[in-house]
Formats: C-alpha cells, structure tokens, sequence
C-alpha cells in the first residue's frame, strides 16, 4: 500500500491526551514493610497479605503514602504524575518508594502498547495465535502513521509496535489477541482504573464524532465487564469502516477547530502511574509465561525507548531495560523495567497531560532529568528489612 502524507504526522506515534483531574497530592512518609515470602517464616513477627492489597471489589488498593518525589523541572507544565519503586523480585511488595500524583488518572498513550504484547503473548502459550502468522495491512486494520509491509508476522509486529510505536501493528494484534485479551491484562490485576480494551484507531474514531456507537451512549465512560466490552466492540467496528487518511483529516480538523478535553478524557486507554507501576513490575516479574515467551517479552520490551536516558545506564549499574514510551498533543508518558547489576528491580512510570507544548517530544530530556532524580531518591533510601 501507498504511504500517506499526514499533515500532524509528528504526534502519530502517539495514543494522545485527555483525563480526569489529578488527585491531591499524598505527602508524608510511611515505613514499606517487605512482605514475607510465601511460606517463609518470620520468627517473631506476625504473616502478613503480600502486596498488592485489594479491597472488598478485588480493586488495587490506593499507593501506600510513600516520599513525596523529587520537585520535576521547572520546564515540565501540565500536571504531572510520577511513580518509582524499588520491587521485591519475589513477593512483587514495594521496598522503597517515591510519587506525585500516583493515584491520578492519565492517558497511556502509546505506553499502553506493551500490553498488547503481554496479552499477545498469553495467546501464544495458549495455543490460541500462532506465531508463524502473516497479516496485511487493509483499509479496515491500517491506523494512523507508518504501517508494516504486508505479510509481516507475529514477531515483526510485535517488534514494530514496540520498537516503532506502530499504530497498525498494534491493532492487528490487538484485534488478533482480543479487545477482551488485552483489558484482562489490567483486570486480572484489579486495576480498576485502568482501560486497555481499545486499539488506537479506535479511539481516534470516537474523538472526531465518526462513531455512531459512540455518539448514542453515555454509558461508555463507566462501562466495566460484560458492558465495556459490549461497547468497546461496537466503537472498533464502527473505527474499521473508514479510510485512515479520512480519520486523519477529521483528527486534523477536531484539533484545530473543536478540541474538547471533555470529549478527549472519554476515549483514550487511561491508568494512573501506581496501577501501571504495579502493571509493570507483574510484566516482568511474574508474566506467568512460558521461557521461550518470557524471553521474547524481554528482548521486544528492550528495543523501547528508555536505557539510553538513564543516568544508571550511563553508569553501567544496569543490567537490563524494558521501557516504553509515547507522546501526543499536550501528552507524554514513558513507563520502564530496570535490573541492575547489584540486584535492584526497579519500575518507573512518568506521565504529563495539560503541557504548555502542543508537541511533547522535547520534553523528553527533562522527563528523564525527573525519573533519574527520582531513582537516586529510591535508592539512597534504606529499604525495608
């Protein structure tokens, strides 16, 4: 296929803005306890739930008040959320933390991506996808941006989608694996407030008012279960009937002529940086998948942007990377896994919405000024016995 010409074509790569308000700030400080782990014996000390907690509906409980993080750079505007925790490897309990606005709602962007390869993977030791798979790329499945050639297979989308932040890779394996697949990624953890169950085109769709399912219901935005993802198949249908150079077009014109954040906050894949924080440390600490799945998680999730902006990189402390990042109008977010070569696990999720930028990317050397003064933070912390 011909490759379009997008006029805003600079933001593509991203899943975009819009949210709920942030919530206030949690400050002060709490001793983390490290929770035991399974079956271990603690003389003297009473057994104690592993963390994460979940309350009476099986929802991940509030962060624990942990240090109010580092101040960010001045030149960071919007608001601004931001989670780093050292993780035990075994128990997945925070050691030692730091946050601002952990429990604040944010877009994901092309961040929510990752799931997609969770997911994906899940499908593969399920029998359910094969990765000997070839698609190509139609008016129904192509997305906004750059696309993979036609018969790419599994492995090269999953790369891609990663790698490239490909919008169309991501959907064909989105809508391969299932919108259910990928919003029980979230789910199965108790992330209440995290919605991973749409695929980019998708939502675009419903921002620029060309989803009719969309338009005729105001139940979209507090739809779980059965009911979201009754919805949520309706939106995808509705996105596959139109040409992505024509949602390009309608996007255009929507962000120059009608932006509405209201609208905006109802469409996009949402989490807060303690639920994805936690999203995180399962992804690469307990995956349940199976080693030849597990490796192949490890070594896509190292091609996202991340190690290169880490002071400990720079430092060689680290072992290994997994990040993932992406950026909209008036959004950034970057999310990563770090081992280093002393035996920390340490997660990391940034995300800004509201910028005084339109186009976010130069934000990107002050995001990480952020997450590295946050890491230094955690670690010269002492952790929890």
């Amino acid at each position: 296929m011909r490759a379009l010409s997008y006029r805003a074509a600079w933001w593509l790569p991203a899943l975009l803005l819009g949210c709920a308000q942030p919530a206030p700030v949690r400050e002060g400080h709490v001793t983390l306890q490290r929770q035991p782990v399974p079956g271990e014996d603690r003389p003297g000390q009473p057994q104690v739930t592993a963390a994460p907690l979940r309350d009476d509906r099986g929802c991940l409980t509030p962060a624990p008040a942990v240090p109010k993080a580092p101040p960010p750079p001045h030149h960071l505007s919007g608001q601004l959320g931001l989670w780093v925790a050292e993780m035990d490897p075994v128990t997945l309990s925070v050691r030692r933390a730091v946050a601002t606005n952990p429990d604040s709602v944010f877009p994901l962007a092309s961040t929510y991506k990752q799931a997609v390869l969770w997911a994906l993977l899940r499908g593969i030791d399920a029998g359910r996808v094969s990765p000997r798979e070839r698609f190509d790329v139609t008016r129904q499945n192509q997305s906004l941006g750059s696309y993979p050639f036609d018969g790419s297979d599994v492995r090269t989308l999953s790369e891609r989608m990663i790698r490239n932040s490909d919008n169309t890779a991501t959907d064909i394996l989105h809508r391969r694996v299932g919108l259910n697949a990928v919003q029980d990624v979230a789910d199965r953890l108790g992330l209440c407030r995290t919605r991973l169950i749409l695929p980019t085109k998708a939502w675009w769709v419903a921002q620029t008012g060309l989803s009719a399912t969309f338009n005729g219901t105001a139940r979209w935005v507090g739809a779980r279960g059965d009911e979201q993802r009754r919805i949520a198949a309706l939106i995808d249908g509705d996105a596959q009937r139109y040409r992505a150079d024509y949602v390009q077009r309608k996007l255009n014109d929507h962000f120059d002529h009608r932006r509405d954040d209201a609208l905006d906050a109802q469409v996009y894949n949402l989490s807060t940086p303690y639920e994805f924080g936690t999203l995180v440390a399962q992804e690469f600490l307990r995956p349940d998948l199976s080693d030849a799945s597990r490796r192949w998680q490890r070594d896509v999730m190292a091609l996202g942007y991340g190690k290169s902006a880490l002071t400990l990189t720079h430092q060689k402390r680290v072992r290994y990377v997994g990040a993932k990042g992406g950026n909209g109008w008036q959004l950034l977010t970057y999310s990563g896994y770090i081992e280093t070569t002393d035996g920390h696990h340490l997660v990391y999720v940034f995300m800004q919405r509201g910028a005084d930028q339109t186009y976010t990317m130069p934000n990107t050397r002050r995001a990480f000024a952020w997450i590295n003064a946050a890491l230094r933070d955690v670690l010269a912390r002492p952790p929890t016995p």
